[in-house]
């Protein structure tokens, strides 16, 4: 232990010298202010770049180095959480990336496929100290020993699994295992689907899965960013802290209500609605609430329009000859709307020609090409010609459009209308989808911010060229008493020698000093290189437009499970397919399942009601070109919780079968009968000493359950907390108290029922009355 007591304390010395260096690099940086606005800014990207570089230093000071292998020619590698090289002439590795190929042997050598290696040790730390260390023999032939030999294989992913929880998710960058590490590594281009039950590692893998990719893909990924999707804040929340522990702080967590930019959807809605929302046929009912805005005038009923040339009349010829024309061009509403109204202004300048040139003898019109130009430029300059055309073709911004529909819902049957009918109110989740689907039908006329950024560039270029004349005047000023002024001043450069006044005026723009997630954040078109989805299950049909439309590449790993699903606007429904509106979704495309790829074990169609399930999902963007891997193994839930949990489930589910869970506790889940008032106080001497405790309720019943700190905001770090079934999703308490089980429908009851690591109660409201929506 004193040998690798030394190294990790020479680990961590380079560590804090490269931690040093970075920080002495950003004072020098921010000290050289420099003399013009380029330099500063230049300077402020190269802070914000060491910055972060530092940010990953000192996030991967926790547990920096927590294995070794020895390999059987006798090289060892010492793994970590990223790379170290010693400072010497050689620059030879000190800490091997737990990301890179040489350091996968830790994860999968078994003592069947050693992989090449003697031994396999796991170094166990508190702060900088080695509290522990156990070996695994690979070569039994070896007869080395070192006194740390393991009699457990797994004691190490035990200790883990047992700790007590802190309200965060910790990394299990130590403990991965061999199916999770064939899934972190899988190949990054397609949809890969990670299926598995309550506690199998599906968050874990998908989280170091990113840290991966962008390790593996690291140019790439910098710029176009990953994007990683969670059902709700919480679950963000708990999450935060896993990938900065790793080194990875470039990645945007959101959820789907906060992916359109500047909208906070804090609303909220009943299940109904938000269900209606997340139906695919929206597409269609948004695309026609749009062609709805797209009129023309009763026959017979025109516009008529007032000019100084005599009146305008549009009619509904011309308006319907208009609106085909520009519908034609296949463009967005407002993209379209200039080809309607140049058509609309076109006619209306031939009728006004036809009317001025008009010869009263009968003969030919005697307006020449250059005289119908001008009066074209009249009526297209006329403001109450654009009035009219506004009137039958107006401009629409998404949120306005969006908030117009919901007051007076169309398309729609009486019933559905009613859900969603709403005047005014903050945007719900169930909106975003809805906003994302109607700004992608409308587009966005940029015309205006063009002409405008154009008018500046020209204006810097016009200030350049005057600085670089001001120059020369200068300079020949300074010769003019001297004989030959050409001569002599030629001899000097000046500004005008080295630079032109276009070159001078880039640089006086503006820098992006932002990272690459918070230009995504800010930009509804932006294209992620890789999108990871938690709860994929969850998700609406509405959802999934806008998510594919983030990812025009495919590139996606889908984390999920059918037996979890609770949402009622779901896309895997067997009774929600057949999506109107999946035939004019362009660049389906995707990775195809490969033949003994180790992170696809099932294809489409291979197996199960799993593979129904996501094939309902993506078909309609990459038909049967995905991949499918399976968690099958439980780290979280003890055997005596998950037995109980899948008993419950077997009452909806007969064939119901659950992950196998690896460890025991010998603690069977018990049931109390209880007021509503009492359940604080059996909370609080349930609390453990250390770790944390959920009360996971249906919502109905939070007001009724107090002393337990519902009315505030969620706080995980809490020992106690409050959720109900669908906030505690992808969440894991040390003890779980489960309330009013018989009100809760089957699935939202499996996830309340998974959520504990150590001891789970569940309590029946001495008066309660089960929901129509429950079952078993």
């Amino acid at each position: 232990m004193r040998q690798e007591q030394q190294f990790v304390s020479l680990a961590h010395e380079r560590l804090d010298q490269l931690r040093g260096e970075a920080e002495a690099a950003v004072r020098a940086t921010m000290a050289q202010v420099g003399t013009g606005r380029q330099a500063r800014m230049e300077r402020d990207i190269e802070v914000a770049e060491r910055s972060a570089s530092l940010a990953a230093l000192n996030a991967a000071d926790s547990g920096l180095c927590f294995g070794r292998v020895d390999r059987r020619d006798g090289v060892t590698h010492h793994i970590g959480r990223l790379g170290l090289r010693a400072d010497d002439a050689e620059r030879t590795p000190l800490l091997i990336d737990w990301r890179a190929p040489v350091a996968r042997p830790f994860y999968l050598a078994t003592g069947y496929e050693p992989m090449g290696l003697r031994r396999r040790r796991h170094i166990t730390t508190e702060g900088r100290t080695v509290t522990a260390l156990h070996d695994e023999i690979m070569d039994l032939r070896d007869p080395t020993r070192t006194g740390h030999e393991s009699h457990d294989a797994d004691e190490v992913l035990l200790a883990a699994l047992n700790s007590a929880r802190t309200g965060r998710m910790a990394d299990i960058v130590s403990t991965i295992q061999a199916e999770q590490d064939r899934i972190i590594r899988a190949p990054q281009h397609g949809v890969l689907v990670v299926e598995g039950g309550p506690g199998t590692g599906k968050t874990a893998v998908a989280l170091h899965r990113a840290a991966y990719l962008l390790y593996a893909h690291r140019e790439q990924l910098a710029k176009r960013a990953v994007l990683i999707v969670g059902p709700n804040p919480a679950f963000l929340g708990y999450i935060g802290e896993v990938l900065p522990s790793l080194g990875e702080t470039g990645v945007l967590l959101s959820t789907v209500g906060e992916l359109y930019p500047g909208i906070h959807a804090t609303g909220t809605e009943g299940p109904a609605a938000a269900a209606v929302k997340g139906r695919p046929e929206m597409a269609a009912v948004l695309a026609e609430a749009v062609r709805d805005r797209q009129r023309v005038p009763e026959k017979g009923e025109p516009i008529v329009i007032a000019h100084d040339d005599g009146e305008l009349v549009l009619d509904w010829d011309i308006a319907v000859e208009a609106r085909h024309k520009a519908r034609e061009t296949g463009l967005p509403h407002n993209l379209a709307r200039p080809y309607f109204a140049f058509r609309v202004i076109d006619d209306l300048t031939t009728q006004l020609a036809d009317r001025i040139g008009e010869d009263p003898y009968g003969g030919p019109n005697f307006l020449g090409p250059d005289d119908i130009a001008q009066l074209g430029k009249a009526v297209a300059a006329s403001a109450e010609v654009h009035s009219a055309i506004a009137s039958l073709w107006p401009p629409l911004d998404p949120q306005e459009f969006l908030a117009g529909y919901l007051a007076d819902p169309t398309h729609l049957d009486d019933a559905d209308a009613d859900l969603i009918r709403r005047s005014g109110g903050p945007w719900t989740p169930a909106d975003v989808p809805l906003l994302d689907e109607a700004a992608e039908l409308l587009g966005a006329d940029d015309s205006a911010a063009r002409a405008a950024a154009e008018a500046e560039r020209s204006r810097r270029i016009a200030y350049a060229q005057g600085v670089l004349d001001v120059s020369y005047a200068s300079r020949t000023y300074e010769f003019e008493d001297k004989e030959d002024v050409d001569a002599d001043a030629s001899e000097v450069l000046a500004a005008h020698d080295v630079i032109d006044a276009e070159r001078m005026a880039e640089r006086q723009e503006e820098a992006d000093h932002r990272s690459a997630a918070e230009r995504a954040a800010a930009d509804r078109t932006w294209a992620f290189g890789h999108i990871i989805v938690d709860e994929a299950q969850e998700l609406s049909a509405m959802a999934w437009r806008l998510l594919m439309r983030r990812c025009p590449t495919r590139s996606m790993t889908l984390v999920g499970d059918p037996a979890q699903t609770g949402d009622p606007a779901r896309t895997g429904d067997p009774a929600r397919t057949g999506d109107p509106a999946q035939a004019d979704d362009p660049g389906q495309t995707g990775g195809p399942a490969q033949a003994g790829d180790p992170a696809a074990p099932s294809a489409p169609g291979s197996e199960g009601e799993g593979v129904d399930f996501w094939q309902r999902i993506l078909a309609p963007y990459v038909e049967d070109r995905w991949r499918l891997a399976r968690l099958g193994v439980n780290y979280r839930t003890p055997a005596e919780i998950m037995d109980y949990a899948a008993e419950r489930r077997r009452r909806t589910d007969p064939h119901f079968t659950p992950p196998r869970s690896i460890r025991s506790t010998g603690t069977a889940p018990f049931e109390r009968t209880a007021d509503l008032a009492d359940v604080a106080d059996l909370a609080a001497a349930e609390v453990p000493e250390e770790g944390r405790l959920a009360v996971i309720a249906p919502r109905e019943l939070h007001g009724a359950l107090t002393g337990l700190g519902g009315d505030g905001p969620l706080d995980l770090s809490r020992p106690v907390v409050l959720l109900d079934p669908r906030q505690a999703k992808g969440l894991e308490f040390d003890t779980v108290l489960v309330v009013a089980p018989e009100r809760m429908p089957p699935n939202d009851l499996y996830v309340a029922l998974t959520r504990a690591t150590q001891r789970l109660g569940v309590v029946t409201p001495a008066s309660a009355t089960p929901s129509p929506a429950a079952a078993g």
